[in-house]
């Protein structure tokens, strides 16, 4: 039987790095087919973004990325790959020039674009359009680039659930259309994961409903490797208190920055300086994992906030400026009972990014011949802690570079589809079509609750063996309830038939965080273990994970380090 769709390149996941991927693919002569389960460009992080993109374009003062890149290594506690590291932070300036070009609308002053300081940076080095809706803009213009690319094609609400590997290279993927619960089939002569990250695990969360650790798990079965599993970011500074609807929970950010937000303690208390990082209100340079461990000690010493995290206060500045800064958000904050003038808000760490991924070289290949990887599904660039601002830069320049070198490498490719290989994930699908919607859903959406819970409080910025060797068993038993393909029953198709799959993968990542927090035995930036709490330097390597039969093989690999000298600010282009 042939294949549904035939294309040169699958893309598979449709935000910021997908949606680069595709139209560098595309405009590097490949077919290029992109797909998503959600519509294409209005899922995944991208579009929730609101904030800063980091790159050294070095106009709002004297900057050069290897500063950039300094910072990025800093960031990451010793851990970051520095050749992707290097990559990222020397094209960043060159993606956000080109969307410029594409009239994406960067806020300027003077003439040049505006840049602010962020947590980590020495100097002021983030881009943005405004304050609120960088995220939105850029996925519209990425969006408008890729309705003008001839050579690509669009699907959306398509789940990916297996890449097809042939004689030990990729010759295309199955899906589910998720209107008619029909598989589909793909052949492609490279694949390209760009499904985001994994945060959806964890019970507090900014991710999107589709950030379930898919492109790490489509990865996994198709014989790649994870790396840094046990490194999940937490965002120190998520909304707790009071109720707070139609609004993301990671807003404060910016305000905070741009308005000298004082992050206090019940007593009134400045503190994140007491945690080995001096900060000063107009300059908040603390990491996020350095905030997000000192609100946690705060709590735990019996000076947080009745809800539990730390009050960010904006007390101290005049009301005018505060209009002037939020504009209507203030009065949307007010339908919610927030008056910013008279009391602070509390707020506290939620999972935000995941600094693990699936393991590739600087082209974005992988190990599996056709697969490659790009945005935060890609590991390793960030080691043990990612730099405010270097989520985006990653997705454009890691999406680019992924999209072109898939087409590069299939240019001169034979198609290799294989029904023969596609059979097992076909077979599932069918399977999954007979699953019942009591079976299926209600069943598995309490095992998600579940799985979330576990993992907040035992996976979660603290941790301890008793607790991982807890929620691992917990996790197991899991994945034995659900099995390794869906049951067989008598009952037609349930539209929640998707619910399987995304809980195979969820729980097949959360077993390979787990398994990596257990074997790091130190503390370090977004790893923190209470019963291990200082760092091991003997313990500065990666952790790489694959499949090993049934279970998981995790062993540790010598970091790729290089040297890069710092350019002389005033000697930079």
């Amino acid at each position: 039987m042939t294949a549904d769709v035939v294309t040169d390149v699958l893309v598979v996941g449709a935000g910021a790095a997908g949606m680069y991927a595709a139209i560098a693919a595309a405009r590097n002569g490949a077919d290029t087919v992109l797909v998503d389960k959600s519509l294409i460009g209005r899922g995944g992080a991208t579009i929730m973004a609101q904030m800063t993109v980091a790159a050294a374009v070095g106009e709002q003062e004297p900057d050069h990325w290897t500063h950039h890149l300094r910072d990025t290594l800093d960031a990451g506690r010793g851990l970051c790959n520095e050749e992707l590291a290097a990559v990222l932070c020397e094209e960043a300036p060159i993606r956000i020039r080109e969307l410029g070009d594409w009239k994406i609308g960067w806020a300027r002053e003077d003439d040049h674009m505006k840049q602010v300081m962020a947590p980590g940076h020495q100097v002021e080095r983030c881009v943005y359009v405004d304050f609120l809706n960088t995220g939105p803009a850029v996925a519209k213009t990425l969006r408008t680039q890729i309705g003008r690319a001839d050579n690509l094609r669009r699907a959306g609400e398509l789940t990916i659930t297996s890449v097809v590997v042939e004689g030990g290279r990729v010759v295309g993927a199955v899906g589910i259309d998720m209107e008619t619960g029909e598989p589909v089939r793909i052949d492609a002569k490279a694949v390209i994961l760009a499904a985001g990250g994994l945060t959806r695990l964890y019970r507090r969360n900014s991710a999107s409903v589709n950030m379930g650790g898919d492109s790490y798990a489509l990865a996994l079965r198709a014989g790649a490797e994870l790396i840094d599993m046990e490194f999940v970011q937490f965002f120190p500074i998520g909304h707790l208190a009071p109720r707070m609807v139609g609004m993301d929970p990671i807003m404060w950010d910016p305000f905070r920055y741009k308005l000298g937000g004082k992050l206090l303690n019940s007593e009134g208390e400045e503190f994140v300086q007491n945690y080995g990082h001096a900060e000063t209100t107009d300059k908040y340079t603390a990491p996020r994992d350095v905030v997000s461990f000192a609100i946690l000690q705060e709590v735990a010493a019996g000076r947080g906030s009745p809800a539990g995290g730390a009050f960010l206060s904006f007390e101290h500045i005049p009301e005018a400026d505060l209009r002037t800064s939020f504009g209507p958000v203030i009065d949307r904050l007010a339908k919610n009972g927030i008056d910013l003038t008279k009391r602070g808000i509390e707020v506290s760490p939620i999972a935000h990014y995941h600094m693990g991924g699936v393991r590739v070289d600087v082209r974005m290949a992988t190990a599996v011949p056709g697969l490659y990887a790009a945005g935060e599904a890609v590991g390793g660039a960030n080691g043990a802690n990612r730099l405010s601002g270097n989520a985006l830069s990653e997705a454009f320049v890691f999406g680019e570079r992924a999209g072109r070198f898939a087409a590069e490498d299939v240019a001169d490719l034979e198609s290799g589809w294989s029904e023969e290989a596609a059979a097992a994930a076909l077979d599932e699908i069918v399977a999954s079509r007979n699953v019942s919607a009591t079976e299926s859903g209600p069943g598995l959406s309490g095992m998600l609750v579940e799985l979330q819970e576990l993992m907040w409080q035992d996976v979660g910025l603290v941790r301890t063996q008793g607790q991982l060797d807890s929620a691992l068993a917990r996790v197991r038993e899991m994945r034995a309830e659900i099995g390794e393909r869906p049951g067989e029953s008598d009952h037609r198709f349930a539209l929640s038939m998707q619910d399987w799959f995304d809980m195979r993968n969820s729980l097949m990542i959360a077993e390979t965080i787990i398994i990596g927090a257990q074997i790091r035995t130190e503390s370090r930036g977004a790893h923190q273990r209470e019963d291990f709490p200082l760092t091991d330097p003997s313990l500065e390597h990666n952790l790489v994970t694959r499949l090993d039969g049934d279970g998981f093989a995790v062993e540790p690999v010598a970091l790729v380090a290089k040297s890069y000298d710092l350019v002389p600010l005033e000697a930079a282009e």
